[in-house]
């Protein structure tokens, strides 16, 4: 199935941006880690928050749904796993951080996912893992795989390569029998391990760590205390409503953001401001207008989700853009270096590859045709983005992909005025 985007310069409307992906799959875990009972509220109901919770209800956990509220009561490290393979479907953060978690029970549990998840690494995890006394098996270091615990602790060198190794090993070890001793010799993505450090804090454990994050300290036999808390709206998702902004709008409002949350995608606003991007704040709102972009310098090491997009507004852009030290977007659900460079390609785009990012030679004009998402919920998101500015139809293949996060992308984006239709031309 293809969506077909016709572009549009007009956009106007109002998007109440859903709960975040990694807030939700993290409170999910603490949740069934917890003893007792834990309420999440606004939670991101998502494919891939499903695959969390699944995989908690699969080990042990009790779970309430509503639209609103889940409620989750949770097992300790007390699992009694109730499938034989435990199906995690496209949710690469889910798999590195329950595996790990899985890996404190003391029977052999069994992980696998769609054909985009067969291609998630976990080379770097399975390792540290054997290290701290865990049975793992794998296909060479992907998915299916299988641990068989219990994790014992003590000390580990850890890849920095996903910042989700660190945080699978953090939210497990401090349940471990021993103390542990974690060291990297760099770390990617380094706000995702703080949002992890907090979801921690909050849950009443504690972890000791270097201020650059490559040093950490976890006292063992801890335990997860029960909690209630509302899911701050998801920056990430934030992204695409702004760009169609900048890239079209008349004016699009954007609620639900709090700036003192700790993602670390809130900085796409700033880049977006460096472009000379027409943002301003109203009350609780983010106002959008379509604006004059320039281009410019962006480390995307912290916020690697960005890429597609910020590759989109390159585009739109006058002047050179550089997106550059975000290597790890190669290791996404796809190689989003690759395919965005070779779909903005498509488009129109003047754009080089780098090992680590993408130059962008921006001011040309972008044309419709038939791209490709690959999958990728981002890709496919961004992609609508560019359509909006080019001139005639664009085709997104697998444009529905993006419910993996964004379920309500395509009804949002519709009321700010965008043509989105399924259509199966080739």
């Amino acid at each position: 199935m293809f969506w077909e985007i016709s572009p549009c310069q007009q956009l106007s409307g109002r998007i109440a941006v859903p709960g975040s992906k990694s807030h939700t799959i993290r409170a999910v875990i603490a949740a069934l880690l917890a003893e007792g009972t834990s309420e999440i509220h606004a939670p991101l109901y998502s494919a891939d928050t499903k695959s969390a919770l699944n995989a908690a209800k699969a080990l042990g956990a009790e779970i309430c749904e509503t639209p609103s509220v889940w409620k989750i009561t949770g097992c300790g490290k007390n699992f009694s796993p109730a499938a034989e393979t435990i199906d995690l479907g496209n949710s690469g953060t889910t798999m590195r951080i329950i595996t790990a978690v899985s890996a404190l029970g003391k029977s052999r549990i069994s992980f696998d996912g769609d054909a985009s998840l067969r291609t998630r690494i976990m080379a770097g995890e399975l390792e540290a893992l054997s290290s701290l006394g865990v049975i793992c098996t794998s296909t060479n270091g992907f998915a299916p795989l299988a641990v068989q615990g219990p994790l014992q602790g003590g000390e580990a060198k850890v890849d920095g390569t996903t910042s989700q190794y660190l945080t699978a090993l953090l939210m497990a070890l401090v349940m471990a029998e021993k103390d542990s001793f974690l060291t990297l010799d760099f770390l990617n993505e380094a706000d995702y391990v703080r949002i992890t450090l907090d979801w921690l804090k909050r849950c009443g454990i504690e972890v000791r760590y270097s201020d650059d994050l490559l040093r950490f300290e976890i006292p063992g036999n801890q335990h997860y205390k029960p909690f209630s808390r509302v899911i701050p709206a998801d920056f990430s998702t934030a992204a695409f409503p702004l760009g169609a902004g900048v890239v079209a709008g008349k004016e699009i409002r954007i609620a639900n953001l709090d700036f003192d949350d700790l993602q670390g995608d809130k900085k796409v606003f700033d880049f977006v401001r460096q472009m000379n991007g027409d943002i301003s704040f109203e009350k609780d709102e983010v106002v959008v207008r379509k604006s004059a972009l320039t281009g410019g310098v962006f480390d995307l090491n912290a916020t690697p989700d960005a890429l597609p997009l910020m590759a989109v507004l390159g585009c739109y852009a006058q002047g050179e853009t550089r997106l550059v030290n975000v290597p790890q977007a190669r290791l996404k659900e796809c190689d989003r270096i690759a395919c965005m460079t070779r779909e903005l390609r498509k488009m129109g785009a003047d754009i080089e590859e780098l090992e680590d990012g993408m130059v962008i030679c921006g001011g040309k004009t972008l044309h419709g045709t038939q791209t490709d998402s690959y999958g990728d919920h981002r890709i496919a998101m961004a992609l609508t983005v560019a359509a909006l500015g080019a001139t005639g139809k664009t085709l997104i293949k697998n444009g529905e992909c993006c419910q993996v996060t964004y379920p309500a992308f395509a009804d949002d984006f519709s009321r700010l005025g965008v043509s989105i239709k399924e259509s199966t031309e080739k």
